[in-house]
C-alpha cells in the first residue's frame, strides 16, 4: 500500500518572458572586464504582485527601500487559471511594465511567474522553491477585525511562509 502525503500540494505556473533590458556593452574597458559575478552576488527578493493600487506600492517599496543593484525581483501573481490566454496575456503586460521600472530605479534583474490557485499558499510555495531573502506583500487595506474574519493574503503567508522574513508594506493610506 502506497502512503498518500496530503500537505504536498501541486500547482500549476507559466514563465513570463520578460525583455531583455541588460544592455551588452561591446569591447569592456580591461578593469570592467575584471569585475566577476562572484565579487557582488545578489539577493533574491520575491514580489507578490496584482492589478492592485496596494501592491504596487509594495513593489516600490521593494525597490526604493530593499532591493540593490545584483538583486534579483522575482515577481508573483496569482491567477485562477493559468490557461486563460487573456489572464495570461494582462499579467504578463503588467510585469513587464514592474520589470521595466525596477531596471530604471534600482538596476536589478527581474524575473517573473504567474502561478494558479490559491495565492497565499502558491507565494509561500514560491519562496520555498526560490528561498529569498524576503517575501515583500502589499495589503488590501482591511480593518483587522475584517482580516481575521475573512483571512487575507498577507496573514497567510506571514504565518505560513517560513522559507523566508515576509514584510507586509501597508497601503498609503
Amino acid at each position: 500500500m502506497e502512503t498518500v502525503e496530503e500537505d504536498v500540494e501541486e500547482y500549476s505556473w507559466r514563465e513570463v518572458v520578460l525583455p531583455r533590458l541588460i544592455p551588452v556593452v561591446q569591447d569592456a574597458a580591461p578593469e570592467l572586464e575584471r569585475e566577476t559575478g562572484e565579487r557582488r552576488r545578489g539577493r533574491d527578493l520575491l514580489v507578490a504582485v496584482d492589478f492592485g493600487p496596494n501592491s504596487k506600492h509594495a513593489f516600490d517599496w521593494a525597490l526604493v527601500h530593499l532591493a540593490r543593484m545584483a538583486d534579483t525581483v522575482h515577481l508573483v501573481h496569482a491567477v485562477s487559471s493559468v490557461h486563460n490566454d487573456l489572464v495570461y496575456d494582462k499579467s504578463q503586460e503588467l510585469m513587464e511594465d514592474l520589470a521595466i521600472e525596477a531596471f530604471k530605479v534600482s538596476l536589478v534583474r527581474t524575473k517573473a511567474r504567474i502561478v494558479e490557485g490559491n495565492a497565499g499558499k502558491a507565494i509561500c510555495l514560491e519562496a520555498e522553491r526560490l528561498k529569498p531573502a524576503a517575501v515583500i506583500l502589499g495589503t488590501r487595506g482591511r480593518g483587522l477585525i475584517q482580516s481575521v474574519l475573512q483571512g487575507s493574503v498577507s496573514e497567510y503567508c506571514f504565518h505560513n511562509c517560513k522559507a523566508a522574513p515576509v514584510i507586509i508594506v501597508p497601503g498609503k493610506g
